[in-house]
């Protein structure tokens, strides 16, 4: 079959037409050929920086982790998937799982789910890791109906999902960036934005609560933990997907508040409760199928071949919600 490898790992590297050998359906597992994969911001870190990841592939790699296909052929020990299952879920590209770069994938059957009725291939695959990041960050900091949940990034992969999740479960959404584009995709989800250049954290806060945000779900993370921490309510819960840095908790000490790191790759990379994952994906099959869960997806069209221009455009910071390849 056709896949797209990287011989090298580096920002100059390129993915080379490559044939390898079909794989073969296994216990547990099935075999999905693939109709689209999109590119996340993990694939092009593990791209450039390589080994300086310790979750890279060995060369030559196969990269994707998200995908949306069809069920070619059950392995053994596989309960709730037929032959024909139109799927999605986020199951290689990293460590020793090979990747969806390619015309089929065998999928550990417990990180995959039954596609989004509503959707098309190229929309389901844009979900899987950002989708899951989003249900992950907002349920377990337990959102609910009658909170006000702030999130930073509201118009990014994950924020413009987390802002639908939030607002399907029932809070009042605020969400930050800049920009009118950015403001129209907060928008045109229901919540309320607020421009992080021209409104001072104090003042949001002051304007939108009283006393702070019951949850603060923050994707841009690094120092803007500090502006969770400051807009957070005592006893909240801020959620962050990127926390890699030393920050003084102390702000977060006296209003009691707590923190929670979403690092979705984590049952992939350590076989750790694979079937949380298959489980939420269903959850958002429901909740789009429901009319409360759509993905924006880039109008630029990408092909397999075509990979490293998609690498190269989502590396521009132009793109408008999802990079997408389609086989």
């Amino acid at each position: 079959m056709k896949a797209m490898l990287l011989n090298s790992y580096g920002e100059n590297s390129n993915f080379e037409v490559s044939e390898i050998a079909k794989p073969a359906v296994k216990v547990n597992h099935v075999l999905v050929k693939i109709a689209a994969s999109s590119v996340n911001t993990i694939d092009m870190m593990i791209k450039n920086m390589g080994t300086d990841l310790p979750l890279s592939p060995a060369t030559p790699a196969l990269l994707g982790m998200d995908f949306s296909g069809v069920i070619e052929a059950v392995g053994e020990g596989v309960e709730g998937y037929a032959v024909g299952d139109e799927v999605y879920g986020c199951a290689g590209g990293l460590a020793d799982l090979p990747g969806t770069l390619t015309e089929y994938i065998v999928a550990d059957s417990s990180l995959i789910g039954h596609k989004p009725k509503d959707l098309t291939m190229r929309e389901t695959a844009a979900l899987p890791l950002v989708a899951i990041t989003a249900y992950e960050g907002l349920t377990r900091a337990g959102v609910k109906a009658g909170q006000k949940v702030l999130i930073h990034g509201g118009s990014g992969g994950v924020g413009h999902l987390a802002v639908q999740l939030a607002k399907y479960f029932g809070a009042e959404v605020f969400a930050t960036g800049t920009g009118d584009k950015q403001k129209a995709i907060v928008e045109k989800f229901g919540a309320t934005f607020i421009d992080f250049k021209t409104e001072k954290v104090a003042d949001y806060t002051a304007k939108y609560t009283d006393g702070g945000f019951d949850v603060v779900f923050d994707t841009v993370g690094g120092p803007n933990l500090t502006n969770s921490m400051e807009a957070v309510a005592l006893n909240g819960h801020i959620s962050t997907t990127v926390s890699l840095l030393e920050i003084d908790l102390t702000p977060l000490h006296f209003k009691g508040a707590s923190l929670h790191v979403v690092f979705m790759l984590i049952p992939m990379l350590h076989n750790f409760k694979r079937e949380n994952h298959g489980s939420i994906l269903e959850k958002l099959a429901e909740i789009s199928n429901e009319g409360h869960l759509t993905p924006i997806v880039d109008e630029n069209q990408f092909s397999l071949e075509q990979v490293g221009d998609a690498y190269a455009h989502l590396a521009s910071g132009t793109a408008i919600g999802k990079v997408v390849v389609e086989n």
